[in-house]
């Protein structure tokens, strides 16, 4: 899909924000989707609402009902997508969406770029020290073909345990120009290895379900936190195997509460349903806006009034280089 104006040839941008339905939503996940939300409003494009449902353990109809709820109070309006599936490009929930993602891997399989992968987490775990602060080990290829297409090691498999498939990464480097990182090079062979694109129980891997469906709905920016870094490289390369042009992307910082901890669902202070109960939707946009140096002071806005205020100047410049933003006042 390429979205344009009708008064412009230039494409008309395309944002969205993906949520997990795993609970209620906190400070972090409203800074990235309202900075997503001023992008693409501020120069007159659209906006998508995708659920990202992938595991079927943790994800509920009602955590997603609630995300809508949360955005609508604070005046963060969605042009196609959300639970009921309205736009052109449904469904909007990934949990819906397995036949895009069979497609696309069945076109990887068919590059011969794939093989199965019987190994789990506590084996990639035991070949090496972890590679980054937040757990992640770089996979050794244990279960990998010595060539492209050919047969893998002779490594015993148990019968109950079904594979998980993986993709090959060559030992090269990708580069890429984040909006708010500036200009990065990662060499997935060393940064994370062979990645999976489908789990041996069945369930679709991030990597591969955001491709597929940023590309088929014409998504042409991905703002989202700067703990998915890595995964751009990841999905640059599967961009390119599979033809589809390259978003642009815009890794913010984390928010952090007091503490200097990163926030998470499980941080009741800072959810939406705390922040509800003691500001109003005004307040909270004005402190997320100041937070992120889009205005002097933290005055309340709606989200409304902040976007025609940035019409064609919203920049994630502002922003700088800083790796964390501590949540104060709040």
């Amino acid at each position: 899909m390429n979205v344009e104006n009708e008064n412009n040839t230039r494409p008309v941008p395309v944002g969205r924000f993906a949520p997990s339905p795993t609970g209620r939503m906190h400070l972090g996940n409203i800074a990235a989707a309202l900075l997503s939300w001023l992008s693409v409003r501020s120069r007159g494009g659209r906006w998508i609402l995708r659920i990202e449902d992938l595991d079927p353990q943790r994800s509920r109809r009602e955590y997603a009902l609630q995300i809508e709820d949360d955005l609508r109070w604070l005046g963060i309006d969605w042009d196609e997508g959300g639970t009921d599936g309205t736009g052109p490009n449904g469904p909007y929930s990934q949990s819906l969406r397995g036949e895009f993602y069979s497609r696309q891997l069945q076109r990887l399989e068919e590059m011969g770029l794939t093989y199965p992968c019987r190994c789990t987490r506590a084996d990639i775990m035991s070949t090496q020290a972890p590679h980054e602060s937040d757990g992640r080990v770089v996979y050794a290829g244990t279960c990998r073909p010595r060539r492209l297409g050919g047969t893998a090691p002779d490594i015993p498999a148990p019968s109950d345990r079904s594979p998980a498939t993986r993709i090959f990464v060559p030992d090269e480097t990708i580069e890429f120009t984040d909006l708010v990182c500036g200009p990065r090079r990662v060499n997935l062979a060393k940064e994370c290895g062979d990645f999976v694109l489908r789990r041996g129980d069945g369930a679709w891997a991030y990597q591969l379900a955001v491709v597929t469906d940023d590309a088929l709905m014409g998504v042409t920016e991905v703002t989202r936190g700067n703990d998915l870094l890595l995964s751009a490289a990841q999905q640059i390369y599967l961009y390119r195997l599979l033809g589809f042009p390259v978003p642009a992307f815009a890794h913010i910082p984390l928010i952090v509460n007091g503490q200097g901890v990163r926030l998470s669902k499980r941080d009741a202070s800072l959810s939406l349903a705390s922040l509800r109960a003691a500001y109003t939707s005004e307040e909270i946009i004005g402190h997320i806006a100041y937070m992120t140096g889009l205005r002097p002071s933290s005055r309340p806005v709606s989200a409304a009034d902040l976007a025609a205020a940035l019409a064609g100047k919203c920049s994630f410049g502002a922003l700088g280089r800083s790796n964390i933003i501590t949540a104060t006042d709040f």
